[in-house]
């Protein structure tokens, strides 16, 4: 089971990439015909944005499973092992609320757009635009739940670095 999440959070971090590439693609291919055409394309500007929010979006989930976000590792490690435990459950917890709020919330958002166009290609619905968000707000509670589990089961996690102290206590 932890060899196909982790195989999935990789596949996601070669999106990331993937999508890093397109969106310079984009842009180049903008700036191209601004400079060098003499032309400047109505949509390039537009989605360079749009896929610099999906970029962010699935960015944060491989980051969320990595353990790379902002966090408190001084402090962390001057609490024993048993404090580190319980704040990083409590830790994981709020994730796991917050990305809760993220799904729900976002897919309110995502129906409410679903006649909505994209303003230099009409034939782009806003809705694919913003899918984005539930999608990775259900993929932050999967890692929220991985986290949990692993945090209870006492296996080592792939993800977030654990403190000092909690390795010197196993």
């Amino acid at each position: 089971m932890r060899k196909t999440y982790d195989r999935f959070m990789a596949y996601l971090q070669a999106f990331s990439a993937v999508l890093i590439l397109v969106m310079l693609g984009v842009v180049l291919v903008g700036v191209f015909y601004r400079y060098v055409v003499d032309r400047a394309l109505s949509w390039y500007d537009e989605f360079a944005g749009y896929i610099l929010v999906w970029l962010t979006m699935y960015g944060s989930v491989v980051g969320l499973a990595r353990g790379k976000h902002i966090s408190f590792e001084t402090l962390m490690e001057k609490l024993r092992p048993r404090g580190q435990r319980v704040v990083e459950i409590f830790d994981t917890l709020c994730v796991l609320g917050f990305s809760s709020v993220l799904l729900v919330s976002s897919w309110a958002l995502v129906k409410e757009m679903a006649a909505d166009t994209a303003v230099s290609v009409p034939e782009v619905k806003m809705a694919w635009i913003y899918s984005v968000m539930p999608i990775c707000g259900a993929l932050m509670v999967l890692v929220g739940v991985v986290q949990l589990i692993t945090l209870f089961s006492g296996e080592e996690s792939s993800g977030r670095p654990r403190p000092k102290a909690m390795e010197e206590a196993q």
